[in-house]
């Protein structure tokens, strides 16, 4: 479509997504490799380090206790030098603690690692958000969001290849295979931290491939949606607690809760339900991110165009994480296991992105560093509660069913909290 007499417009924006989005994906790709692949490391790892269920779910949970902490801190440190070179600082500490964890020797190391690793990861999604709308109009956004978002399911696929040959390196040099598995998959962020720093464009103010026409529609394009946007508050306080960013924060929490007590332990219970080794438990989860691929390309076509329409397929998706829960706890078959394992990653996975999305149209450009921060911690406490509960539910009972029966209702109720917040009538951009 072209505005007047203004540049085509759809050609516009797969012209910056081309010069944008690869770059994004590649490091959301290493970025979710590297917070997950302990899930794989700790079946080895539990059983050479004496590490019980607890133990590994307090320091899979201790990530995010400091992904939450320094979210807001990490956001506005983006705002003031800017996302290319933030993200770049991001993503090379992240790497080099990622592998540094290979070398733990005991609980407390492994929780100071853990920890470590979510302090230097944190405000790299919301900062990308941020970075995603200085270049995307709102009711392109969520389409934007979702190509790179590819990389979530890339890296599933990637973790369930890599895991066993990786693994299948113990002894190699002294170290073994779930040393060998953090080593391999942290250090690419460093190498791409620089590659980053050089190749990432800033603003479209100083991109040099927009022409006059393009840059100056652009320009006006953003400045619109801005002066329309729901939330512009003024004040770091009140975007912080703005209603909306609190409310879209805590469905996702609800989410993120179950998310990530399935993930950290997915391998083992998936071996323990189907009999498969870790070669066949690689193949179930690499199809789980064929799963969320399939559906990040129907939520592309089906959220963004308003608000209340991506809060509808947030709910809708969350319904279907639901069901694939009650396989998973209901079932006690491979085939139900596997079924469930793989519905439930597909949409759980795949809403996860939309609340930042649907809160990028909503809050103002001076105020999106503060608020969309604020989300993502309070989703990220969500995130750590999951392994926690998951972890102790194990160890109490010796089962992982006690663990499914308790997220069914975080999953049922994330749903229903994006619903009441559409019924609310936000005002779309």
């Amino acid at each position: 479509m072209t505005l007047g007499d203004g540049p085509d417009e759809r050609a516009l924006v797969r012209k910056i997504a081309w010069r944008t989005l690869p770059l994004i994906l590649l490091s959301y790709f290493v970025a979710f490799v590297d917070r997950a692949n302990i899930s794989f490391a700790a079946a080895t790892m539990n059983a050479d380090l004496g590490f019980s269920e607890a133990v590994y779910g307090i320091g899979a949970s201790a990530f995010f206790i400091g992904y939450a902490l320094f979210e807001v801190p990490s956001n506005l440190a983006l705002a003031r030098f800017g996302a290319r070179r933030w993200l770049a600082r991001i993503m090379l500490t992240w790497g080099l603690i990622s592998a540094a964890t290979a070398f733990i020797q005991g609980p407390w190391q492994f929780y100071i690692m853990r920890f470590a690793l979510g302090v230097a990861e944190a405000g790299f999604y919301p900062g990308v958000i941020i970075y995603v709308s200085s270049w995307f109009p709102g009711g392109h956004r969520a389409w934007a969001v979702s190509r790179f978002f590819i990389a979530l399911p890339l890296a599933f696929i990637a973790m369930g290849a890599l895991a066993a040959p990786l693994l299948a390196l113990d002894g190699w040099l002294g170290l073994h295979g779930w040393q060998w598995l953090l080593i391999a998959e942290g250090l690419p962020s460093v190498l791409l931290a620089v590659v980053l720093l050089l190749a990432l464009p800033d603003r479209p103010e100083t991109a040099s491939w927009l022409s006059e026409a393009e840059r100056t529609w652009l320009t006006a394009a953003l400045s619109a949606e801005a002066a329309s946007a729901g939330i512009a508050s003024h004040s770091l306080l009140r975007a912080l607690l703005h209603p909306v960013v609190l409310t879209l924060g805590f469905a996702n929490a609800l989410n993120f809760l179950a998310i990530n007590a399935l993930t950290f332990s997915a391998p083992k219970l998936l071996a323990r339900d189907t009999g498969l080794d870790v070669t066949g438990v690689g193949h179930i989860v690499s199809a789980g991110g064929v799963a969320i691929a399939l559906a990040l390309l129907v939520v592309g076509l089906l959220a963004g165009k308003t608000v209340t329409r991506t809060l509808a397929t947030y709910a809708g998706l969350m319904l279907a994480a639901s069901g694939g829960m009650a396989l998973l706890w209901l079932g006690g078959t491979a085939v139900t296991s596997i079924g469930g394992y793989i519905l439930f990653v597909g949409t759980a996975q795949t809403a996860g992105m939309l609340p930042l999305v649907v809160l990028s149209r909503l809050v103002a450009p001076q105020d999106r560093a503060a608020g969309l921060a604020m989300a993502n911690t309070i989703a990220q406490c969500g995130a750590f509660c999951g392994p926690l509960i998951w972890g102790f539910a194990a160890t109490a009972t010796g089962s992982y069913n006690l663990g499914v029966a308790l997220l069914l209702p975080f999953a049922l109720a994330s749903a229903v909290t994006a619903l009441l917040v559409r019924r609310a009538s936000v005002r779309p951009a």
